[in-house]
């Protein structure tokens, strides 16, 4: 595709990159993505080798963070605070989504109204049912696997696939619930149960975030990039942005990319979609400095990369004399309770939690946990596989504090400056995570766990908040259209323009946020040629 002919230009080509893509060439746009990762091919995935876990520990190719992987297409991410964050990405086409467990629950309508409901933090400019439509549109084309029925959530149409089995360790952890009159139900996952379109039905692997290759987890590169492609689009892969670049009319104009051979290119279009995660987008409007725009793009204010948002994370597991056999079946998470979700002021802070009932990782990454000596097969015969894992997702609210900055001395491969990443727990969540370790483990009890193990908390960056959405530039980095405020052709659409982060995984929601954006852009910056 020639140069002068863009429509769009699209960097990042994960869960929204990749829903943009397909959407505006889907409507008629012509439309380039620049991805920094390439194509991974599904033979080379780990959990098709037998040492599959050694491949995510340490400083494995498949760790979750790009720190440790060290792959030529990450960038270094370094970090600070009290509770620096533990960063998860990957880069490739489908990004994050190769990497990835799969839960797939919708943010709750609260969730968009803290504000006015809890008087913390700021209402998003638009509501849960403004996104509803794309919820549902996005679950029939990527197959979610899900029940009707949760009293804890509003209605919805029937999941294109039936939910994936509960397993043992998933029917024990019923038994806790259910004697403490809790409420559960089973998860929605991006894991298809029965073959749905031409992909393959989940086969219970077990090994989801060491890459499906079967095709039955929902990532992008198998679900909207074949058809993107189809349709037009285009897809130039090792491919780094080092800025975007403005006219002298404070327009965006395209970009400047490195190609995989270190040469520099220049890139035009008419709109210019950033989906880069809650990390990599501030840190590339930060880097596209100008006389214009002195500060990055969409900084006039200095909120950009500001209010940074993971999710503080607790995994609580009890042991069992039974086996519970938590390692078999699809990685992720069986089943959920939102019993302490909405707010409740007894409990001393603002907002809630989800517990995941967590399946457990293989022999190794139990092993590892346990001192090496004499006694270390014996503690591991009484761990493995006798193990029943909780996991929190507690609700982040945004902190100025919190924030993703520009490291002065790090930098990536190409030279381009590395992202810093500052968090620090507020005491919302703090007393948040209390609460929540005592829930846990009272469930596991009451289930039958002869012992209760809780380590540390941990906090696993979901990577939101840093471009966030607002009502005027004073308050946020986007429209409620995901547009930056002052540049009329410039987007942000990711988790990045978060406005808060719900005490549930991001995903469904970003990709219902990206098929809305779309729209908008069509309407309001190509079509409308506005």
């Amino acid at each position: 595709m020639n140069n002068d002919d863009i429509d769009v230009l699209v960097i990042g080509a994960g869960a929204a990159g990749a829903v943009v893509s397909w959407s505006l060439t889907e409507k008629g746009a012509k439309v380039v993505c620049l991805e920094q990762g390439g194509w991974v091919d599904p033979l080379s995935f780990p959990s098709l080798k037998p040492d599959y876990e050694t491949h995510l520990t340490r400083e494995g190719d498949f760790n979750l963070s790009p720190n440790l992987r060290n792959r030529k297409e990450d960038y270094p991410v370094t970090t600070d605070g009290e509770n620096p964050p533990f960063i998860m990405m990957f880069n490739a086409v489908g990004g994050s989504t190769i990497h990835w467990q799969g839960i797939f629950p919708r943010f709750h309508p609260s969730d968009f109204k803290v504000k006015t409901l809890d008087g913390v933090a700021d209402d998003w400019p638009i509501s849960y049912w403004d996104l509803e439509p794309y919820y549902e549109f996005n679950d029939k084309m990527i197959g979610v696997s899900g029940l009707n029925g949760d009293p804890a959530n509003p209605p919805r149409t029937k999941r294109p696939t039936p939910p994936l089995p509960l397993g043992k360790m998933g029917n024990t952890l019923v038994k806790g619930f259910e004697k403490l009159g809790w409420h559960w139900w089973v998860n929605d996952h991006g894991i298809i149960s029965k073959q749905y379109k031409d992909r393959a039905a989940c086969m219970l692997h077990g090994k989801c975030m060491f890459g499906c290759p079967m095709g039955a987890k929902a990532t992008t590169d198998r679900t909207y990039w074949p058809l993107a492609i189809e349709k037009g689009a285009e897809i130039r892969t090792w491919s780094r942005v080092k800025e975007i670049t403005v006219d002298n009319t404070g327009k965006a104009k395209g970009a400047i990319y490195f190609d995989k051979e270190g040469n520099i290119q220049e890139i035009k279009a008419k709109v210019v979609v950033v989906c880069c995660n809650g990390i990599g987008t501030p840190r590339l409007l930060l880097n596209s400095k100008s006389n214009l725009f002195p500060d990055g793009l969409g900084n006039g204010n200095g909120l950009v990369g500001k209010n940074f948002m993971v999710h503080p994370t607790h995994f609580i597991n009890g042991i069992f004399e039974e086996a519970m056999d938590g390692h078999i079946g699809p990685m992720g998470s069986p089943l959920f309770s939102q019993e302490f979700y909405e707010t409740d002021e007894s409990r001393g802070f603002k907002r809630g939690y989800m517990l995941l009932g967590e399946r457990t990782f293989g022999p190794l990454f139990q092993a590892q946990d346990i001192p090496w000596g004499k006694n270390h097969h014996a503690e591991f015969g009484k761990i493995f596989p006798h193990q029943v894992g909780l996991t929190v997702v507690a609700d982040d609210l945004p902190e100025e504090t919190n924030m993703v900055t520009l490291d002065d001395k790090e930098v990536d491969s190409n030279g381009i400056a590395a992202a810093k990443a500052t968090y620090s727990l507020s005491e919302n969540s703090k007393q948040m995570l209390i609460h929540a370790v005592e829930k846990s483990t009272e469930v596991l009890m009451a289930a039958g766990a002869k012992e209760v193990i809780v380590p540390p908390a941990t906090n696993l960056a979901h990577l939101m908040g840093t471009a966030r959405m607002g009502t005027s530039e004073k308050n946020s980095v986007v429209d409620k259209n995901n547009k930056v405020h002052g540049i009329p052709n410039l987007y942000v659409v990711d988790g990045s323009s978060f406005t808060t982060g719900a005490g549930v995984n991001p995903t469904s929601t970003i990709m219902a946020l990206a098929l809305r954006a779309a729209d908008k852009i069509w309407d309001n910056a190509v079509h409308g040629k506005s």
